[in-house]
C-alpha cells in the first residue's frame, strides 16, 4: 500500500528520507522497508551512522519477529534464513562516515563479495550539519550505483515548514530529495504523511498508521 501510494515505490537512483522527532520510530521504519525487500529476494545494505552492528542485528531480529508472528509465517527459519543472505550491516565508528568511504565499500561489496544491493539505507545522517551539494551527492550515489536509496532525519516541533510542509531541516533540500515521507506520533498510532512524491505536484494523502512498538500497520 505504501508503495502504490507513491507510483509503485521510491525506485533505482531515487533518494527518499522518512523525517520524524525523536524517539518517534525512524529507524523501524526504515528497517521494516529494508526486511520487505530481503524477504523478497532483494539485496539491501543496511548502513548505520548510530549505532552498532550487534544493535542493529537486535533490531532487525525484533522486528523480523514482530512480523513473523502478524504475517503467520509457517518456514520462520527459512524466512530468517533469506532475509540474513539477502541483508548487510556497515557501521561507521565515530565520525568517520565520507560519501567517498561509501562509495567504495558498495563498490567493494560488488566486486569481491558478489554482494549487489538494489537498496540502501543510510541511517543516522545529520541533516542539521549537511550542505545541498551533501545531498547532490547522495543523489549522485543513487544513480551511479542504480539503487534506491533510504534516509532518516530528524526534525523538531515548532520548526518553519516551506510551501509543500516539509519541515527544516529538510526543506532546503527537498529539490535532490524523490520522496520525503513524515512520520507523526498520535493517540490511535504512529502515523505517515507524504510530504513530496517525485515530481507529482498532487501528493497523495497518506492513511496509515503504524503500531508504536512494532511499526507494523495497524490501519488504513
Amino acid at each position: 500500500m505504501f508503495e502504490h501510494s507513491i507510483h509503485g515505490g521510491l525506485g533505482p537512483g531515487n533518494v527518499g528520507v522518512v523525517v520524524a522527532c525523536h524517539g518517534i520510530g525512524k529507524t523501524a521504519f526504515l528497517v521494516g522497508i529494508a526486511l520487505d525487500d530481503a524477504m523478497r529476494g532483494r539485496k539491501i545494505l543496511h548502513v548505520s551512522l548510530d549505532k552498532t552492528v550487534d544493535h542493529m542485528r537486535e533490531f532487525y531480529d525484533e522486528i523480523f519477529m514482530d512480523l513473523a508472528h502478524s504475517a503467520h509465517l509457517e518456514d520462520l527459519a527459512s524466512e530468517r534464513l533469506q532475509m540474513e543472505r539477502n541483508r548487510m550491516i556497515h557501521t561507521y565508528a565515530g565520525k568517520s562516515f565520507t560519501i567517498h568511504k561509501l562509495r567504495h565499500s558498495i563498490k567493494f561489496l560488488k566486486e569481491y563479495v558478489h554482494f549487489d544491493p538494489a537498496c540502501l539505507i543510510l541511517q543516522g545522517f545529520d541533516f542539521d550539519r549537511a550542505t545541498l551539494a551533501d545531498i547532490e551527492a547522495f543523489q549522485q550515489l543513487a544513480l551511479e550505483l542504480n539503487v534506491e536509496m533510504w534516509m532518516s532525519a530528524v526534525t523538531h516541533h515548532g520548526v518553519p515548514r516551506n510551501e509543500n510542509e516539509i519541515p527544516e531541516p529538510l526543506a532546503k533540500f527537498a529539490s535532490a530529495l524523490a520522496v520525503i515521507v513524515q512520520m507523526t506520533d498520535k493517540s490511535d498510532g504512529v502515523h505517515l504523511s507524504l510530504l513530496k512524491d517525485h515530481d507529482n505536484p498532487n501528493v497523495a494523502k497518506l492513511t496509515l498508521a503504524l503500531d508504536p512498538s512494532t511499526m507494523l500497520l495497524v490501519k488504513t
